[in-house]
């Protein structure tokens, strides 16, 4: 079965897109978020919500899915405007912003979560859990995912203490204990309540 038990398509649409992201509980940097448009005869029976899947299928289903999608986009929003605008804002900003790159303009657009706001004219469904439920979406967390993981790879050296390589900046004990030792780096979150507590105690 195309998407083991995954379904192609919501709207009856096509071109469909599916949105999610990554990072949104973590303690520091972006907040990253990805769009795709798959084709019809997507075939791939691994297909899953990210959080289900290991890091070596996520960045070998990664591979397929960017060599196999009609579109595809990743975007970014960086801290600093997480703490401007808060975490929710900057996920749907994030979200937008992927689909605003993909070269192909998506006729629907389906989203993972239950909070979502109008992209140009184009008609949309939030589902709860719906990188469980629809190929692209799925598709869309497992990009969001290797992004940001990737990312944080790349910081990680920076500040080695805070072992952002094993938890990949969520709030682990390891993490957390970290921040009440070291206090907070410059790519630490600010509003997070954690955070907020932590920099509170090294002014």
């Amino acid at each position: 079965m195309k998407g083991g038990i995954l379904k192609p398509n919501f709207s009856g649409q096509r071109p469909e897109a599916g949105c999610d992201e990554a990072g949104r509980g973590c303690l520091i940097g972006p907040v990253f978020a990805a769009a795709v448009i798959l084709p019809d005869a997507f075939d791939c029976p691994l297909l899953n919500d990210s959080k289900k899947l290991s890091a070596a299928r996520r960045e070998e289903l990664r591979g397929q899915i960017e060599q196999q999608a009609v579109a595809w986009a990743v975007a970014q929003v960086d801290h600093q405007e997480i703490d401007r605008i808060n975490i929710l804002q900057a996920s749907i900003k994030a979200m937008h912003l992927a689909l605003d790159q993909l070269e192909v303009v998506p006729a629907f657009v389906i989203v993972d979560g239950n909070r979502f706001k109008p992209w140009r004219d184009v008609k949309h469904q939030c589902h709860v859990k719906g990188d469980g439920l629809w190929m692209s979406i799925a598709a869309a967390s497992i990009l969001a995912k290797t992004h940001r993981d990737a990312w944080v790879d790349q910081v990680a050296d920076q500040y080695p203490q805070y072992n952002w390589a094993g938890n990949k900046g969520y709030a682990t004990q390891a993490h957390t204990d970290a921040l009440a030792r070291y206090g907070p780096t410059p790519l630490h979150r600010t509003t997070f309540h954690l955070k907020r507590q932590i920099s509170l105690d090294f002014q």
